[in-house]
Parts: C-alpha cells; sequence; structure tokens
C-alpha cells in the first residue's frame, strides 16, 4: 500500500524498512531465480544481506540481454514459474535490442504503488482528468501511470492510436487537467495547438504535467519553456523497465526524490565503483525492493547524478534527492579539447534560445579526437546560427560544427526522443546522413 509516512522517516527507521524489504528480495532469489543463484555463487549466504550489500556483484544490461539469448524468450531472472506472470514490456531499444520484462500481478500492484509517489508529489487527486499522451505500445512509458490513476479513481483518456489534434481535441472537449508525456512531445504538442489558434496555457484546462523518458523536466530552460506553453507546473519523473519507477520531482524544484521506500540508491564512481561522496557526480545504482518476479540487485544505470547532503526537503520529504535530476548517461559523454559533455546540455542550451523548436547531435572522430555536429531547426526559419554559436560557446566553452535546417525538417516522437547519435566509431562526417 502507497505510505507517504514512509516519505519522511529518519535514517534508522529508513535503513530498518529496507534491511527488511531486502530480506524478502533474497530469500525470494535463493528459492527460484537461477540468473541471480549463478551470479551469486560462492557468496556465503550470511553476506547476501542489506549491511553487506557492497560485497554483491553490479547487475548491468548488458548481461541480462545475454541472459535472454541464452535462455529465450525472456531469460532465467524469474524467480516464478512462467504461468505466474500477466504482464509483458520491454525497453525502448534506442540503444540496440529491447530487454523483455515480465510482471507477476503482485508485481505489477507494485509499479501502481510507486507511480502513487509520483502523482501525490505533483498534487494530483481523484479530481483531475488525466491525459495519457502516450502509444500504449510494449514500452513500459505511462502504463504504470495509467494503472496508479485508474486505482486513484481519476478520470484516465488513454491517447494511445490519437493524432496530436486528436489529443488536443479530446481534452479540450473533456477538460483534462494533467498531462503526461515525455517532454520533447509535450512541446510538440503545444506547438501544434499554436499552429491551430489554440493557446494551451489560455484555452485547455491543463494545470500539471508529468514527463518521463527522457531528459527536459529537469532542465530548468526547458521546464520552464513547457509551462509557459501549458500554463502549468512540470514534474520531473526518472524511471527505468528494467528497475521501476524510482523518482519523482517535488514542489521545491530542487531536483529529483529517490522513491527509498521502494529502492536503495547508490551513487558511485564510474570508474572505481566505489562510493560518490554528496555534492560530487556519480553513477546511480539501483536495487528494486518490491518487483520480486524479476528482481534488480545493484543495478548500473549509466545515469549520471550529483546526490545532495540528506535533508529535509522543503516538501517535508527526507528522502535523497539528485540534485537536477538525471545529468546525462555516462556512456553518452564525449570529450571535445579536453571538456566532458553529456548531450543532454543541449536541451537546456536550446530550450533558451527563442525559436529554436528542435535539434540533434553527432558525435564524430577527426584526427583522433572526438567532435560534435550540431543540427538544429526554427519555427520561423530565421537564420539563428551565429546565435547559437554564441551560446554553445558561452555554455560548455567549445565550438561545434553547426547546420540549420528548414522548419519541420527534423523528426518528431512521441516516445523517447533520439537526438544523440554516435558516430565515433564510422567514417562520418558533417554533411553525411545520420
Amino acid at each position: 500500500m502507497y505510505q507517504p509516512e514512509k516519505q519522511t522517516w529518519d535514517d534508522d527507521a529508513r535503513k530498518a524498512h529496507q534491511r527488511e524489504r531486502f530480506g524478502v528480495v533474497v530469500k525470494t532469489i535463493l528459492e527460484g531465480n537461477a540468473f541471480y543463484r549463478e551470479k551469486w555463487r560462492g557468496i556465503p549466504e550470511n553476506r547476501l544481506a542489506y549491511d553487506h550489500l557492497e560485497d554483491l556483484p553490479f547487475t548491468v544490461k548488458g548481461e541480462l540481454l545475454a541472459d535472454q539469448q541464452k535462455h529465450p524468450p525472456f531469460g532465467s531472472n524469474l524467480s516464478f514459474e512462467p504461468s505466474r506472470y500477466s504482464r509483458m514490456h520491454q525497453t525502448s531499444g534506442t540503444t540496440g535490442t529491447p530487454l523483455r520484462v515480465l510482471d507477476s500481478p503482485g508485481d505489477w500492484d507494485w509499479w501502481a504503488e510507486c507511480w502513487r509517489y509520483i502523482l501525490d508529489a505533483a498534487g494530483i487527486t481523484r479530481e483531475d482528468v488525466v491525459m495519457l499522451a502516450f502509444s500504449f505500445g510494449p514500452f513500459i512509458g505511462f502504463w504504470g501511470a495509467f494503472e496508479a490513476v485508474s486505482r486513484l479513481g481519476a478520470l484516465t483518456i488513454t491517447g494511445g492510436g490519437m493524432t496530436s489534434q486528436q489529443r488536443l481535441a479530446v481534452m479540450r472537449e473533456l477538460g483534462a487537467t494533467v498531462l503526461l508525456s515525455t517532454p520533447s512531445y509535450a512541446l510538440h504538442l503545444a506547438e501544434t495547438a499554436l499552429a491551430q489558434g489554440i493557446d494551451p496555457a489560455r484555452d485547455l484546462s491543463i494545470r500539471a504535467t508529468i514527463h518521463a523518458g527522457e531528459p527536459g523536466a529537469g532542465i530548468p530552460a526547458t521546464r520552464g519553456r513547457i509551462e509557459t506553453l501549458w500554463g502549468a507546473t512540470a514534474f520531473d519523473h526518472p524511471g527505468a523497465s528494467e528497475v521501476g519507477a524510482f523518482g519523482f520531482s517535488c514542489s521545491a524544484r530542487n531536483g529529483v526524490h529517490i522513491n527509498e521506500a521502494e529502492f536503495i540508491c547508490e551513487v558511485i564512481d564510474a570508474d572505481t565503483g566505489t562510493p560518490a561522496e554528496a555534492g560530487v557526480p556519480g553513477e546511480l545504482v539501483l536495487t528494486n525492493l518490491g518487483r520480486l518476479g524479476f528482481p534488480i540487485v545493484r543495478y548500473r544505470t549509466h545515469d549520471v547524478v550529483k546526490p545532495m547532503e540528506r535533508h529535509t526537503c522543503e516538501c517535508g520529504r527526507t528522502t535523497l534527492v539528485l540534485e537536477g535530476g538525471i545529468l546525462g548517461r555516462s556512456d553518452d559523454m564525449v570529450t571535445v579539447r579536453g571538456v566532458n559533455i553529456f548531450p543532454s546540455a543541449f536541451q537546456g542550451i536550446f530550450d533558451g534560445i527563442p525559436g529554436v523548436v528542435e535539434h540533434r547531435i553527432a558525435a564524430y572522430r577527426q584526427d583522433q579526437m572526438d567532435q560534435l555536429h550540431v543540427e538544429f531547426e526554427c519555427e520561423d526559419g530565421a537564420d539563428r546560427t551565429d546565435v547559437v554559436a554564441q551560446a554553445i560557446r558561452r555554455s560548455l566553452g567549445i565550438r561545434v560544427s553547426l547546420k540549420q535546417f528548414p522548419p519541420e525538417s527534423l523528426p518528431r516522437y512521441e516516445l523517447k526522443a533520439k537526438r544523440f547519435f554516435d558516430r565515433r566509431s564510422a567514417d562520418w562526417r558533417p554533411g553525411m546522413e545520420l
């Protein structure tokens, strides 16, 4: 059951709760999970415990994918017989082969309860009318949100199979008050509305938006643009198909809370695997505590985060806060003339330049050095190449190859936007097709 009081506990209460829940995870794994039993072979059973978590090996996506190839179609990270599972989702596949993930009815209840914390932080109640602008395909996306909103008792509008124009019409006719989508699609939907003569902030009733699937809602410039266009308060939600819905932003606007009632969070130095200090960026590592049918222990997300010192947030919660949310991905980092750059940094730059509505980035190698090529478009077609070059130089301290495209030339995405293309292993140069 959703228990809001667990967001305000002290360290001792948090650790006692996580210790008890992790004990159930370990017991379930030892009884029937072939993947982790093999992974933990040779570790004494008394070390398979919360207080010895750092003794346990990390889990990475590559080994889960390899396990599914070896044991098709779902792999061996299953604690129950296949007949006990009722839902199948898969990762979006934006960075390779999709990973299939199964959930038992109990696990799916857990997904919905995790989403209750997200809805609560955003102030969503049963009086709201919620539009889920999502295709409802096999990607987990907002499926958990749909379940949680339905159980909350709010009217739920499933936008799968609709065009942007149809979604806007339904939102207007039914008086939708909440929008759930990726941040890039929220911007695209607002652009579509304006092109139809509809001002989302004036003509629609949206008061809150919740965004997942990609960086954006945690970037002040992007969040500000969404809020201005919609006349609403935007909230960020990081999650992952293989781990769960683990984080949410709150009214304090200072980052993302980890739901420590349902997840154990570690932040490590990506190179050494040792714990990172508070205030120092590192890689996010997560262990879920309620998804017993598909457990994940010490999962290296490759998300770069900056943990704040533990404190009582302005919203009243005491759970760990990641300053600025997800800062980027360690496997996407590009080093240009000694400067470490995450492609997500460009989102905030472009959202701070009036008129720029879409962009994409390619990393390539020239003379044994990493380089960046940036393509963008402006809604009015006006030449902003110099403005963009100066903004990138001012923000990141580097020069990049630039190309401006005509309006509506670059692709739009309903799910995760594909804006970063790593071409460093290919003989690629600016001007060639991405």
